[in-house]
């Protein structure tokens, strides 16, 4: 008999919520359903917890729960219009200090301590790498890049600095909250966004322990690998993940 490795690790949202429907997911070979802590309340993630443990019980199998923490908020805000077409050549702002939604012109940031973490000649990566601009110039809290490679942005995409360096840390205090709640129902993965060395795991971990000793539970934890700083150091992440 061969071992598989492989987990089928499906994410919950409002759809699949439903009992019935958790079940015949589970029938159809659901190893892992993943909580995303992004989106929801704590009574949310506690409940789907419930209906999800419920559905493997009548089901007959055994499904783990990966509660995916946020993670620092490394994103662009919202536009006027849910998007823009942004074109290669074409100028835009990148401003932590705009209140008002974004235009094609330029947009605010949920990360404000981009303009401190960049500096003229930077790449910056939006949308998973799809639209690539270079950073002129930063005034005050306002990034002014060029686009390089246009596309659709829309709201709260993800930023990225080129070969890495924004210092926004991987456990944020909401995190922190969240452990807390994962712990309550005992899900047995955390995931970690955006580590940068093997201390962050280490400080999950440590977080994870002490939040699950009243309910005598350990999780194993998952590193998510979205920071290029996170490269040279995978073996040691490595070690200190499950």
């Amino acid at each position: 008999m061969t071992h598989r490795a492989t987990k089928i690790v499906a994410t919950l949202g409002p759809a699949s919520s439903d009992p019935a429907l958790l079940e015949e997911m589970i029938h159809a070979g659901v190893h892992v359903v993943r909580l995303n802590f992004s989106h929801g309340t704590a009574a949310d993630h506690i409940e789907r917890a419930r209906l999800v443990r419920e559905a493997a019980e009548r089901a007959g199998r055994e499904v783990a729960i990966m509660a995916d923490l946020q993670g620092p908020k490394i994103r662009v805000g919202k536009f006027a219009e849910g998007k823009v077409q942004l074109v290669a050549g074409a100028p835009f702002v990148l401003d932590a200090a705009r209140k008002e939604p974004g235009d094609v012109n330029g947009v605010g940031l949920d990360y404000k301590e981009l303009p401190r973490d960049v500096k003229p000649g930077d790449t910056l990566l939006l949308n998973d790498g799809l639209i690539v601009m270079t950073v002129r110039e930063v005034r005050g809290d306002a990034v002014h890049a060029v686009v390089k490679v246009g596309g659709e942005l829309s709201n709260n995409k993800g930023i990225n600095k080129q070969g890495g360096g924004l210092t926004a840390p991987a456990l944020t205090a909401k995190d922190m909250e969240d452990i807390k709640t994962a712990m309550s129902f005992k899900a047995d993965y955390v995931a970690v966004s955006f580590p940068k060395t093997a201390t962050d795991m280490e400080m999950a971990r440590q977080l994870c322990n002490v939040a699950g000793a009243e309910y005598g539970h350990k999780p194993q934890l998952i590193a998510k690998i979205e920071r290029a700083e996170a490269i040279p150091r995978l073996a040691e992440i490595l070690a200190a993940s499950d």
